[in-house]
C-alpha cells in the first residue's frame, strides 16, 4: 500500500524515474480497488458513477507514473503515445514496463533503485 500512496503523492511529478516495483505495485493495488469498486457497485445497484469518479481521480498518478518508468528504462515520456496504437502498442507499453531500468543514472536522475529519485 505505500507504493500506492508514493505514486499518489507524486501524481504531478513527470521528471524523475520510477522502478519496476513502484509500478507494478500501483497497478496492482489500483487492479484490487477498481474491482472492489465493481463488485460493490454491483451488489448495491449503483450504475457505475463511482467506479467513474476512481477512475477520475486515478488517471494523473496513473499517467505519471507511466512516465517516469519510462524514463527509468531511458525513454522519453512521449513513447506512451505508443499505446493509442491498437494492439501492438499496448504489448510495446507492457514489454517497456516490464523491462529493468537502466543502472546508471540517465537524464531523468538516478536510478531509484539504489536511493536515488524522489521520496
Amino acid at each position: 500500500m505505500s507504493w500506492y500512496l508514493k505514486v499518489i503523492k507524486n501524481y504531478v511529478n513527470f521528471r524523475d524515474r520510477a522502478r519496476r516495483k513502484e509500478y507494478w505495485m500501483f497497478t496492482l493495488v489500483n487492479a484490487l480497488i477498481a474491482l472492489g469498486i465493481f463488485v460493490i457497485e454491483m451488489l448495491a445497484g449503483i450504475d457505475g458513477w463511482l467506479y467513474g469518479l476512481y477512475s477520475l481521480f486515478v488517471f494523473l498518478p496513473s499517467f505519471a507514473v507511466a512516465i517516469r518508468r519510462l524514463h527509468d528504462t531511458g525513454r522519453s515520456g512521449w513513447w506512451i503515445l505508443i499505446s493509442l496504437i491498437p494492439i501492438v502498442g499496448a504489448i510495446v507499453i507492457l514489454v517497456f514496463m516490464c523491462l529493468e531500468g537502466e543502472s546508471q543514472s540517465n537524464k531523468w536522475g538516478q536510478n531509484p533503485k539504489f536511493g536515488g529519485g524522489y521520496l
